[in-house]
């Protein structure tokens, strides 16, 4: 009976150096957090609340585990972060630095995905793949891009840095830098001439066959008046 309170110490201790660990090793996720969304209180309540920040640090474990062919122990762990987070990445994804999830249930990253730095996602989104052939099948993200709510971003593609894709967009073409796509098939939309700002929210994103109808309303009406 005497060691219990010995053993609730040690555990007690162990605990505190995992989270000072993860507040060192993820500082800068946790600040990415805080900046991007803004029902985000404090440094901790990021760190033991944010289910995409959970999620993301199972999968550099499991990443590592991955790369040195551990395939088993990584798969198995990471289901057991979509169990927990709602979220699935896959150990075979490589993902950059300041990676954020945004609420994250539903998003799916495959195997062969890429994500670069500064990338935002919503929850709902998929990075998957097009087909069952073997290799590179799923996207590559670049740097700074944001995926709305509900995109699906799917096959060997590439998404272009500083790119915005609206949500519930399904994204199966490449995109250039610096351009906002929307609709299904995902289409280049222009936003008065520049590319969105990844402050907006989705409601102001603008679709492009819309905009061509009411372009060719407004040149009926003119000839119409004539």
């Amino acid at each position: 009976m005497n060691c219990i309170p010995g053993i609730i110490l040690i555990i007690l201790a162990l605990f505190v150096l995992k989270i000072a660990l993860i507040a060192i090793f993820f500082y800068q996720e946790v600040r990415t957090a805080q900046k991007r969304d803004p029902a985000a209180k404090s440094f901790l309540e990021v760190l033991f609340l944010y289910q995409g920040l959970h999620a993301l640090i199972t999968y550099r474990v499991t990443h590592l585990f991955y790369k040195i062919h551990l395939y088993f122990l990584a798969r198995m762990l990471s289901q057991l972060a979509r169990f927990m987070t709602g979220i699935e990445i896959h150990p075979g994804a490589r993902i950059g630095k300041r990676f954020f999830i945004d609420h994250g249930m539903g998003v799916v990253i495959g195997e062969t995905a890429i994500v670069g730095d500064d990338v935002l996602i919503y929850q709902g989104v998929t990075l998957g793949g097009a087909g069952i052939e073997k290799g590179k099948r799923h996207p590559t993200i670049g740097n700074n891009v944001v995926i709305g709510t509900g995109a699906k971003v799917l096959g060997n593609i590439i998404v272009g840095d500083n790119s915005y894709v609206g949500a519930n967009a399904v994204v199966i073409k490449d995109v250039p830098p610096n351009a906002t796509v929307v609709g299904v098939p995902a289409r280049i939309t222009k936003q008065d001439g520049k590319k969105i700002d990844t402050s907006l929210d989705h409601m102001r994103t603008l679709d492009p066959i819309m905009q061509s109808i009411e372009e060719l309303q407004k040149r009926i009406d003119k000839l119409e008046n004539k």
